[in-house]
């Protein structure tokens, strides 16, 4: 005979405390006659009498004493345990685990996570950042970033951040010593600065320019995915680079390095937010897609 579910016990202890049918029927929100019914199914599958009623009272048998000490403290910890888990749909707590490329952990998120931890003291952030494609559920993680180009049709996606732009930049004294590319395919005569992935693939150098794209293959004179290292050499005049701008903004403008082929370099969608499913999304994660909107409102009108 199957064992009794938690219903039917919440019913056994609603009685026994009230010690009166009516009140533990308004209490637990059911018709007394489905009260009564459940008790003396319970009775059937264990096989004792639980309880001794009459029209008047009430009073539990050493068997329901014994049932009553056991029981009655065991449903509290599962109501405390399910109130817990219901708090958490209202306060942001745990660990958020997200993976994201280098370049938006750089350009993007770095400036979210002061202020998105500051703003939820209860969340702990676990970034790791990676330039692999990466099954993020597979894998254990409650969200990915990636561009465009990357992500799956099935995933909820919700943008990062405005555009962005990629820039071909070089030192004045490897202009001066080199001389400067006009066009992409000038960069194969050109000592370069590219980077290889963890899957080994060294992606060529894509332009485009009023809708014609041209790819190329330069030759590298230094491979690193280090963006210090390659920022570095770049300012050595060790060889062209092709990067994202904000990295290196701030030395286009101050002259260190110089910015090439700028109207080869059109702008594209920055990083998108990516997660299986709108459906129970972890209070710790819809706490950061609410702060990302903010964000990005804001700075939308900064701009």
């Amino acid at each position: 005979m199957a064992d009794p579910d938690l219903r039917d016990l919440d019913v056994f202890v609603a009685v026994a405390r009230t010690r009166n049918f009516r009140r533990a029927a308004a209490e637990i929100r059911v018709s007394v006659s489905s009260l009564s019914q459940r008790l003396r199914e319970l009775e059937e599958r264990l096989g004792v009498r639980l309880m001794n009623r009459t029209t008047r009272s009430v009073a539990l048998t050493e068997a329901g004493e014994l049932l009553l000490s056991r029981v009655a403290p065991a449903l509290r910890d599962v109501g405390d345990a399910l109130d817990q888990v219901r708090g958490l749909r209202e306060v942001a707590s745990g660990r958020l685990r997200i993976n994201a490329p280098p370049p938006a952990v750089d350009l993007v998120l770095a400036p979210m996570v002061g202020p998105f931890l500051q703003a939820h003291p209860q969340v702990d952030l676990d970034l790791v950042s990676e330039s692999g494609l990466v099954d993020i559920v597979g894998a254990g993680f409650d969200a990915g970033v990636r561009y465009g180009e990357h992500l799956a049709q099935d995933m909820v996606a919700i943008s990062l951040s405005g555009p962005q732009s990629y820039i071909v930049v070089a030192s004045p004294g490897y202009i001066a010593r080199r001389g400067r590319p006009k066009h992409p395919k000038d960069l194969l005569d050109h000592d370069c600065i590219r980077a290889r992935y963890s899957s080994g693939v060294m992606h060529d150098w894509e332009f485009e320019k009023r809708g014609q794209v041209v790819k190329v293959d330069p030759p590298a004179k230094l491979i690193s995915t280090n963006m210090e290292l390659a920022m570095r050499a770049a300012l050595d005049g060790v060889g062209i680079w092709a990067t994202i701008d904000g990295y290196v903004g701030e030395a286009v403008k101050s002259g260190a390095l110089v910015s090439l082929m700028e109207d080869w370099c059109e702008p594209f969608p920055g990083p998108f937010l990516y997660y299986p499913s709108r459906r129970q999304v972890p209070p710790a994660l819809r706490a950061f897609i609410d702060f990302v909107a903010d964000w990005r409102k804001r700075e939308m009108r900064s701009t």
